[in-house]
């Protein structure tokens, strides 16, 4: 097992992309990091670059004390699982898993036995003289993640390896990751575009956007805390809500909405007097968003539009002018489609952010 260091790493393509910033972040001892964000982000480019697959621009990457800028894929004791598998075809579920370790020199007897422990950890067992054509999709990852998991390196890295699988595939793969990294406290860095992927799998999770790191911290910090816009709105399903309001000093803050409805702020809401009379975005999660049908409650109208059960829960959508929102109602009584409806916002649950920049200036 091995610590892994950026400091300040970038990409830097030939033509002037940039693909990576600079990216600085630690992945501990045993930890599972999840990198996240959006396609062409950046997060597979780190991948490589830890890898060894992508050349360095700038900074400096360590693994264990060891700087590894210019060391060989296969001089840094790293296994990558990639997103397409990228199995052997011609050969055996044993001999794909038996591979590198028999390019490695080991015995036979060495080779058996990781092949054996790995099959039986992933319940390869009565599958080892199959072909990749005969498994399934999952059995073919479960091959993949062994092939990774007999060389024993002190890092895995996981390139999107359950995009491929149908949702309730990906969920049982998702238990089964996390089941492996428990029995192994293997360093383990994951990428991954799914934000609930990132959110269950990850104890901590680096967020990037554009080739920037945008926040690093544990699933539910960045779900309650988000540093920026950006993070509300890419974590959590469904997304958060953002209204554009105004925000007004009269004896204590409130945010006017486009109807003029006014919601009250926090006594101490952290707004500089200069804020007055700005616009202002307001999130709120749509499990927070409630239908309070008090006309004197603070809160607005909106119109019903689509109604989606779901079974325990119904996500109603609604038109408030030119934004759609989204709130997680009772499945009870649902409301319907075309009916206006007040909603308010939960004490405490509203996020603002800055429009010019995205960053927060008041968690919910």
């Amino acid at each position: 097992m091995a610590r892994v260091q950026l400091d300040n790493l970038r990409k830097v393509y030939d033509n002037g992309h940039v693909a990576v910033a600079g990216a600085s972040f630690e992945v501990a001892d045993g930890e599972r990091l999840v990198l996240v964000g959006p396609s062409g982000c950046g997060k597979t480019t780190v991948l490589r670059m830890i890898a060894g697959l992508e050349a360095i621009t700038a900074g400096t990457l360590r693994i264990g004390q060891r700087v590894v800028n210019d060391v060989a894929p296969a001089e840094r004791d790293i296994a990558m699982v990639f997103q397409s598998y990228a199995l052997y075809p011609h050969m055996s579920v044993a001999q794909n898993l038996s591979f590198a370790l028999r390019l490695r020199g080991l015995s036979k007897q060495d080779v058996a036995a990781r092949v054996d422990e790995a099959a039986r950890m992933l319940g390869l067992e009565d599958l080892l003289s199959r072909r990749p054509a005969q498994l399934s999709g999952g059995q073919r990852q479960r091959v993949a993640l062994g092939r990774a998991l007999v060389r024993q390196p002190q890092v895995f890295l996981l390139d999107e390896p359950l995009s491929n699988l149908d949702a309730k595939l990906r969920a049982g793969m998702r238990v089964e990751i996390a089941r492996l990294h428990q029995r192994l406290g293997t360093t383990m860095v994951y990428v991954t575009h799914d934000q609930v992927e990132a959110m269950t799998l990850g104890q901590r999770i680096v967020v990037m956007h554009e080739g920037q790191v945008q926040q690093i911290d544990t699933p539910m910090a960045l779900y309650r805390r988000p540093a920026n816009r950006f993070v509300a709105t890419f974590l959590g399903s469904p997304a958060m809500n953002v209204l554009r309001g105004r925000a007004l000093h009269e004896g204590g803050w409130r945010l006017e909405l486009a109807d003029g409805s006014r919601l009250p702020l926090p006594a101490d809401a952290p707004l500089d007097p200069a804020w007055h009379g700005r616009e202002l975005d307001c999130g709120v999660r749509p499990e927070h968003l409630l239908a309070s049908g008090a006309e004197g409650e603070a809160g607005f109208e909106a119109t019903v539009d689509v109604v989606e059960p779901v079974g325990s829960e119904v996500h109603a959508n609604f038109a408030f002018g030119s934004e759609a929102l989204i709130a997680r109602l009772p499945a009870g009584d649902p409301p319907q489609p075309g009916a206006r409806l007040r909603l308010a916002i939960a004490p405490g649950a509203l996020h603002v952010f800055d429009p010019r920049d995205g960053r927060a200036l008041m968690p919910g």
